[in-house]
């Protein structure tokens, strides 16, 4: 449900506001992480467009994008999207562009002026957008959007919104997977996890992970030891308060580490990369989230354990296609599971080989039992 989500989301607004500020704006000519092809500012201190080209592509069906402040390029949740519309515009189904949001004051002035270019669908990145999304929904009602991290209820009456589409992930499961594998393979039985913001689609990994570890502990008469979160005490819980600052991730990661701590878990975009940057010489392992680390971030794959996926990719481009052949599903969501490809856990390509066999047979039975429904994780943050 999503008043759940929207009703702590909201309650992080201002904070938002204040790690935005610090982190400062984005340029105004960026380009898409797989080399969009060109960019042009449409606002002088906040956002940036782009469009991809070099495909042959539907011209008749114009599939836009706004990013969420972590930009194009965060290596995780953004970059994920892009590329799902980028792969639609490969099939050749498509048009597509994004606008970046260097804050959260560009949401509603980004969407504005992506409608204002005639798009067909507009894809809104992160659930800190569904306010702004469903404002835009209900001034526009002729105007489709799809939102990645959010269902298709409006948030103050929970009522569905005909012309939006959601897009949700139970990535509490790849993180049970992540925690399970994190206390197994802990040399110090100190591990640690933290996020950008204390929102749902941040600590449901969090929850998974914490879930994870218990789960070992309890399995294995084993005692290991979760730093920077407590599913049960979640106000003691550790956040930058950013997906960008990578100074503040690893001053985080670095506390953690002098706690003790040899496997790190950050859920903080490109902010996570601190942790990666605390972990070289040996320091911590880490695991990363949204996307395959060693993928979209091979210049530290030397410390990526393993990474939590989110099918982000694969949603955004059905949405897309699916909107652009007429089937556009206005009022419903998506949610994306372990059975169906909305999360995982993939080893690094690295460090994986050093995970034991029998360690990786019991994983893949967890995956089992996760998705039979022998083991039921609690998380309050999962999509229902």
């Amino acid at each position: 449900m999503r008043t759940t989500n929207m009703t702590r989301i909201a309650a992080t607004a201002a904070v938002v506001a204040l790690a935005a500020a610090g982190c400062g704006s984005k340029s105004t000519a960026s380009s898409g992480p797989t080399g969009s092809s060109s960019s042009t500012g449409t606002s002088a201190s906040s956002a940036s467009t782009s469009s991809s080209g070099g495909s042959a592509s539907n011209a008749n069906f114009q599939a836009c994008m706004v990013t969420d402040t972590g930009g194009i390029d965060d290596r995780s949740f953004n970059a994920s999207a892009w590329k799902g519309m980028q792969d639609a515009q490969s099939d050749g189904k498509a048009k597509v562009k994004y606008v970046q949001s260097a804050t959260e004051n560009d949401y509603v002035t980004n969407i504005t002026s992506l409608e204002a270019q005639n798009c067909n669908l507009i894809v809104t990145v992160g659930g800190l957008m569904a306010d702004a999304t469903d404002s835009q929904a209900a001034a526009k009602p002729g105007q489709n959007f799809a939102i990645v991290d959010n269902g298709a209820a409006d948030s103050k009456t929970n009522k569905p919104v005909p012309n939006v589409h959601g897009m949700e992930f139970n990535t509490a499961q790849g993180g049970f997977l992540a925690g399970y594998l994190a206390a197994a393979s802990s040399k110090s039985g100190v591990v640690a996890t933290w996020g950008g913001l204390n929102i749902p689609p941040v600590t449901i990994y969090m929850d998974g992970f914490w879930e994870g570890v218990q789960y070992y502990n309890t399995a294995k008469s084993k005692s290991v030891k979760v730093l920077g979160w407590d599913e049960t005490n979640p106000s003691s819980g550790t956040f930058s308060n950013s997906f960008t600052d990578t100074n503040k991730g690893k001053s985080i990661t670095d506390g953690f580490i002098n706690q003790g701590a040899d496997i790190v878990f950050p859920v903080a975009g490109g902010a996570g990369r601190g942790a990666t940057a605390s972990a070289k010489g040996g320091k911590a392992k880490v695991i990363w989230v949204d996307t395959d680390g060693c993928v979209s971030d091979n210049e530290d794959c030397s410390v990526f354990l393993a990474s939590v996926t989110k099918g982000i990719e694969n949603a955004v481009k059905k949405t897309v296609e699916d909107a652009a052949a007429g089937n556009f599903k206005g009022g419903t969501q998506d949610i994306l599971d372990l059975s169906s490809g909305g999360t995982d856990l993939v080893y690094g390509a690295t460090l994986g080989s050093s995970i034991p066999s029998g360690l990786q047979t019991e994983i893949t039975n967890l995956k089992s039992q996760i998705t039979s429904g022998a083991i039921k994780i609690k998380s309050p943050s999962q999509p229902k």
